[in-house]
């Protein structure tokens, strides 16, 4: 289809947003600003030109005219964490360089959610992992269809939690159950993480979207100085320790191995 690519990034940018992105769907609407991750194709898993992406519409989101920020994902899954491949591109300077970069990306990226100004509330269309749902934390409002789960497979990968998830997930549930999920890689349904406070609602799937939308609607006629309470020298120097801890990770065998494991179970599906 000749310049079926671009079509529906246009198609689906309402009034209020003029700038278009190659992996998000931006639209401003009824004093919302969504940002929508569109990689359908791929679960919505995290390149780091998506990365990029993300910082930059975050940046856009928070000087627009809206109320409220939501994120949400297109397609089946919500978000299926950092794409693995990143971890293929060596660039000139070696796996350090690799490492080092890909660090200061997420620094700025997590630092992106510390700093946004105005309510921000994720509407969890379907499974989340790894960082999106580290990142859960520092969102004001999680609204989860039934059909979500909520898994971060950290130590599976060889990897460390980031998203101030070391910080704000005891805090929020409570040490033993924040361990079960960052530590030991359990996975919660939607209703599990609503019980330990990770997730505010959950709804069913067929009234999911209209449910959550009537809601978005009445929040956006809410007066715009809403200010959101957090506790950011707190949360940069957290962000700051998780980073340093995960390109470590990121440059031991064990990260490796995990990677390259991954990659074969892959191709012999």
């Amino acid at each position: 289809r000749p310049g079926g690519t671009e079509a529906p990034a246009v198609a689906a940018q309402p009034t209020g947003s003029t700038k278009s992105f190659q992996t998000l769907l931006i639209s401003t609407e009824d004093n919302i600003t969504t940002i929508r991750l569109n990689r359908p194709e791929k679960k919505n898993a995290i390149t780091a030109e998506m990365y990029n992406e993300l910082i930059e519409a975050l940046d856009l989101a928070g000087k627009d005219d809206s109320v409220i920020t939501v994120i949400t994902g297109s397609g089946d899954y919500y978000c299926s964490g950092n794409d693995l491949n990143n971890f293929t591109k060596i660039p000139e300077g070696g796996v350090e360089k690799m490492a080092k970069d890909a660090g200061q990306l997420l620094r700025r990226y997590v630092k992106g959610y510390i700093d946004f100004p105005k309510p921000l509330i994720g509407v969890i269309n379907g499974p989340a992992v790894g960082v999106s749902v580290t990142l859960l934390g520092l969102f004001d409002v999680v609204y989860a269809t039934e059909r979500a789960t909520f898994h971060t497979p950290f130590s599976q990968l060889g990897q460390s939690p980031e998203g101030c998830s070391s910080y704000l997930f005891p805090k929020m549930m409570g040490a033993a159950k924040a361990s079960e999920m960052l530590l030991f890689n359990k996975k919660l349904t939607a209703a599990q993480a609503c019980d330990v406070g990770l997730v505010t609602e959950v709804f069913p799937e067929s009234s999911f979207q209209s449910e959550v939308w009537t809601r978005l609607k009445a929040y956006a006629k809410l007066p715009r100085n809403l200010i959101r309470a957090v506790e950011k020298e707190k949360l940069y120097a957290i962000n700051d320790a998780e980073v340093e801890r995960l390109v470590e990770r990121w440059l031991s065998d064990e990260c490796m191995q995990a990677i390259m494991s991954f990659f074969q179970a892959k191709s012999k599906l």
